[in-house]
C-alpha cells in the first residue's frame, strides 16, 4: 500500500494545453471558418479525412495543408462553433466533427 502511494505521487501530471493562436489574417480566418462550418453542416458528422476531401473539392486556397485545417478545427472547437463527438464501433473509436445544433445519432440496441 505504501509503494502504491509513492508511485501515485511520483507521477507527473499531464500538461495543460494552451489555447490555439491562429496566425492567419482575420479575412482569411473568416473565409476558412465559414467554409469548414458549411461543409460540416451539410455533410453531417464527418471525420477529418472526409472534411479534407471536401475542402479539396471546394478548392479553398486559404488552407495550406491538412495540418492547418486541423488547427482551424481545434480553434473552432475552442470557440464552440463545432464540437467533436466519439462514435464507438465495436473496439474502434471514430471521432466526428459536427455542429452544435445536430443531435448525435445513437445506434439502436438489439433486444435480447
Amino acid at each position: 500500500m505504501f509503494g502504491t502511494a509513492i508511485r501515485c505521487l511520483a507521477k507527473k501530471p499531464k500538461p495543460k494545453m494552451g489555447p490555439v493562436a491562429v496566425k492567419t489574417p482575420p479575412e482569411q480566418r473568416q473565409t476558412i471558418t465559414r467554409t469548414l462550418f458549411d461543409i460540416i453542416k451539410e455533410h453531417g458528422p464527418i471525420t477529418v479525412a472526409n472534411t479534407w476531401e471536401r475542402v479539396k473539392e471546394v478548392g479553398l486556397k486559404d488552407l495550406t495543408s491538412k495540418n492547418h485545417m486541423k488547427i482551424m478545427l481545434r480553434w473552432m472547437r475552442e470557440r464552440q462553433k463545432v464540437r467533436l463527438v466519439c462514435n464507438h464501433v465495436g473496439a474502434h473509436k471514430q471521432f466526428l466533427y459536427t455542429t452544435w445544433f445536430t443531435k448525435p445519432t445513437t445506434s439502436p440496441k438489439n433486444p435480447s
